[in-house]
């Protein structure tokens, strides 16, 4: 049997706590969990279960962040609901509105989550992600352009912040010995061409002794 739970879920700064504080709106699992869209694939994963007969299940947020808490921290199924009962985060990511001391859910369960949630599933959730984000930055791009078009000036947000150390450091300096020896090895390329389709009448490669070349330049 599956039950839908109508009461929303608080926003992470409301999220209550046995030793006060507030969850950060900044923490990794916060973030990811404002991404996946958990309502727009309850009714399908509702679909898997009876409307009467049996225990009810747990809820998809439930079964797919327990999933996805698994293959992120690389855990086995009882470390993964150790995880979940000593951080609340993890608690917010699958659905929890408020932290609590016992584990929400058997280690025994992800054996079935895993049946339940195929790769299908996991495909339409991941386009889903996708074509949101896109459009999300369509409408940002469009929103500027209405801006520019009305003539009003865009306000700049935040620092930019230019480290010179960060830069890469894959820059080559022209010498007279290397601008040297680069013409060597393209003649030597340009040598080898216009030998290949010369092979059957000259059955000896002009000679241009590269390896010794390369050993002088190294020196």
């Amino acid at each position: 049997m599956y039950r839908k739970e109508e009461q929303p879920l608080p926003p992470p700064e409301k999220f209550e706590l046995p030793f006060e504080g507030k969850l950060s709106p900044n923490n990794r699992w916060v973030i990811m969990a404002e991404l996946i869209p958990w309502d727009d694939f309850e009714e399908e994963y509702a679909k898997l279960f009876s409307a009467e007969k049996g225990a009810p299940a747990k809820l998809f947020r439930m079964a797919l962040g327990t999933l996805i808490i698994k293959e992120k921290l690389g855990t086995s199924d009882r470390e993964t609901i150790e995880q979940i009962r000593e951080n609340p985060y993890l608690q917010y990511f699958i659905g929890l509105n408020c932290y609590q001391q016992e584990p929400p859910l058997e280690s025994s369960m992800l054996v079935h989550f895993r049946k339940r949630i195929d790769r299908e599933l996991i495909n339409k959730i991941n386009k889903k992600i996708v074509k949101r984000e896109i459009d999300k930055s369509d409408k940002e791009v469009k929103k500027k352009d209405c801006l520019q078009e009305k003539g009003e000036k865009i306000k700049n947000k935040g620092k930019l912040i230019l480290d010179a150390t960060c830069a890469p450091a894959d820059i080559k300096y022209p010498t007279d010995l290397g601008i040297l020896n680069q013409a060597r090895i393209e003649t030597e390329r340009i040598i080898d061409n216009l030998y290949k389709p010369l092979r059957v009448k000259l059955r000896k490669k002009p000679r241009t002794s590269r390896k010794i070349a390369r050993k002088e330049y190294l020196k």
